[in-house]
């Protein structure tokens, strides 16, 4: 083999491996490290909206690139560790903010800091970090962008349907929503890609947003968010983070229920969008109950 087909041979397999390091990063947004949970994540965002895949993509190049400049751990870079918090800073500034400039070089800005963000909090907290970088610089982001444009940059939200969605669709959209697409196609694809990988983890995925959204019902929450899968998608990431704490049905389900009231609280009292934080939190309090069940347990006689 001559020299020149050596180093095309060596140039093809970088950006393979390049490809399947940021498809990787785009399926962890739901704790899958397969590349094609990834693709099938991109093609459900991009039937939900061009440009949300464009962002998600986005946001996806930059963190690996980020990690890779800064040389963090290459194995947590193989593994999209540092990709999929940059990957939802990209979706989400893209489905708050207009498709301007601006907006483009804060997704850049955003993704480079949501790495740096996640190689830190690994190494400084010892419970799972989860999203946090993304929820942290998201916020940050938002708070920039309507400081430097006002609120003329914000994309108005479109109605909520007159007619509420049926609880299957709901419970779909509540998939789709982990990244921002109220799409019931885009649901199906999300649990698709997430069952080429694990298909337990799809089943507890979809158990959550059943739960989420069964309570929200309960609850009499407001219909137009019901149906639109905004209590599902927490309770799906909260019941997919505590399965992989401790495997069962029954812990995974309430870490799906406390996400609901938590996705209440963050916009009525923090006043900035709820985003993944609800998860997060409902996932740490299941943890941190569980790390007290041993002193509750029955000591033998």
């Amino acid at each position: 083999m001559s020299p020149d087909v050596a180093d095309q041979s060596s140039a093809d397999f970088d950006v393979r491996r390049w490809v399947v390091i940021l498809l990787r990063g785009v399926g962890q947004v739901m704790f899958q490290g397969h590349a094609a949970t990834g693709l099938l994540f991109v093609v459900g965002m991009a039937v939900a909206g061009p440009l949300m895949a464009i962002g998600a993509l986005l946001g996806a190049i930059v963190g690996p690139a980020t990690a890779h400049v800064l040389r963090f751990d290459r194995g947590e870079l193989a593994d999209g560790i540092y990709g999929f918090n940059s990957t939802l800073v990209g979706v989400g500034l893209i489905f708050y903010l207009k498709p301007e400039p601006f907006t483009w070089g804060l997704i850049v800005l955003g993704g480079v800091i949501a790495t740096v963000l996640t190689f830190g909090l690994r190494r400084l907290v010892k419970a799972p970090t989860y999203t946090t970088p993304f929820i942290v610089t998201t916020w940050i982001a938002l708070v920039i962008a309507h400081a430097a444009a006002g609120t003329s940059i914000d994309v108005k939200p479109a109605p909520p349907s007159a007619t509420p969605a049926g609880f299957v669709a709901a419970v779909l959209d509540g998939a789709a929503e982990v990244m921002f697409g109220a799409n019931v196609a885009t649901g199906a694809l999300f649990l698709v890609g997430i069952a080429l990988s694990n298909w337990r983890h799809a089943a507890i995925a979809t158990l959550g947003s059943i739960a989420g959204t069964a309570l929200a019902m309960y609850h009499n929450d407001p219909s137009g968010s019901i149906s639109i899968g905004i209590y599902g998608y927490n309770a799906a990431l909260a019941a997919m983070a505590v399965y992989l704490w401790r495997p069962s049905l029954l812990l995974p389900i309430l870490g799906a229920i406390i996400s609901v009231p938590m996705t209440e609280f963050f916009p009525k009292s923090v006043g900035l969008p709820a985003l993944t934080a609800p998860f997060v939190v409902a996932s740490w309090i299941v943890l941190a109950l569980g790390s007290l069940e041993g002193r509750f347990e029955r000591m033998p006689a």
